[in-house]
């Protein structure tokens, strides 16, 4: 960026040639077709299945940056890398909202992961969009650095001020607005008809509750991509490199739902972590916006970035633990003491 330049365009540098963004684009399209075919009869989840998912859509990212290392050298692969865990972590944030939202609409659970893949395919094409809308407003100006930080920066004042609100969070469905937009102009039926989202009932087209649940969690996929995209960005401005973490953040999360099922709940301090990160980056932007106008600003580099992240993510882990065993030990009966014997006995 050039000093002194408040709307520079920024050059957008790419690693991907066309080749490799088609084998990228094949290989992802595969996967959500074996996801596709995998989903297609409703049944439930096994845990031995979801973990063996989990841990080859986490070995994937894995080969990737390796490839990258390889290929296009360190400071390209710990981009990656960086980006990943970023999308990563709010992604587990995403699957805690998906879970509140398949217990609103009362989701049979053989039913859960079509509806997530729904949210899952929906989030990708989201994320798209909103890759492509950021690139061409970081091609518009280096201002678009600035909003982006400041997005992330709100953002995170948003989410720490729900969590020192208090009271656990909650979906309330009739308030949401696509929901209410949906059912106004569609009849819906009382009950779920298998796998099927729409049914012909009188003579005309009613959608079922699967469908309404597959809306709601495509609107907050909305959401999600307002924060998720501006976030990368602050890690890395090559388009490529923005769209396969994101990918490779949001393949496993059906799988990786059903494995963090009972241990999301548990992450109590998640949030809290989410909005130190969503701060940090956010600042690491506007540095980077005012290094390009005042020289001497300092910019955060990317391992730098990294070990911040990573360090953050694992400090919550460990304080909602032992928040988690703190309420145990107090929550457990006390032990009545001992009655001694009489003194006449002894």
């Amino acid at each position: 960026m050039s000093a002194g330049t408040f709307s520079h365009a920024v050059e957008l540098r790419t690693i991907a040639s066309p080749a490799l963004w088609a084998v990228t684009v094949a290989v992802l399209s595969l996967l959500l077709v074996v996801d596709l075919l995998i989903t297609r009869r409703p049944r439930e989840e096994s845990m031995r299945a979801s973990a063996g998912w989990s841990v080859f859509y986490l070995l994937l990212p894995m080969l990737f940056g390796c490839y990258l290392w390889a290929g296009h050298g360190g400071g390209v692969a710990v981009e990656f890398f960086t980006g990943f865990v970023v999308e990563k972590s709010l992604s587990v944030d995403n699957l805690f909202v998906f879970m509140l939202l398949l217990a609103a609409f009362a989701v049979p659970s053989a039913l859960a992961r079509q509806v997530l893949l729904y949210g899952i395919v929906g989030a990708l094409v989201l994320r798209v969009v909103f890759i492509w809308l950021g690139a061409a407003a970081l091609q518009s100006g280096t201002w678009a650095f600035l909003l982006f930080g400041g997005i992330l920066i709100v953002t995170a004042g948003k989410i720490i001020k729900d969590v020192l609100r208090g009271g656990e969070q909650q979906v309330d469905i009739s308030s949401m607005r696509t929901v209410r937009l949906v059912r106004r102009f569609v009849p819906v039926t009382d009950d779920y008809r298998g796998s099927r989202l729409a049914v012909r009932e009188g003579g005309r087209l009613a959608l079922t509750p699967l469908a309404l649940a597959a809306v709601a969690i495509l609107a907050t996929d909305v959401v999600f991509a307002v924060d998720s995209v501006p976030a990368v960005y602050g890690v890395t401005d090559d388009p490529f490199l923005v769209f396969a973490t994101n990918a490779f953040a949001l393949l496993g999360l059906r799988a990786l739902y059903f494995v963090l099922q009972g241990v999301l709940t548990k992450l109590r301090h998640l949030n809290h972590g989410l909005s130190v990160i969503l701060a940090f980056i956010g600042v690491k932007l506007i540095l980077h916006w005012a290094h390009g106008i005042w020289a001497w600003v300092p910019e955060i580099p990317t391992p730098a970035s990294l070990g911040v992240i990573v360090s953050v993510l694992v400090v919550v882990t460990v304080t909602s633990l032992l928040a988690n065993r703190r309420d145990r030990v107090r929550a457990a009966p006390a032990q009545p003491e001992p009655v001694g014997e009489p003194a006449g006995e002894r």
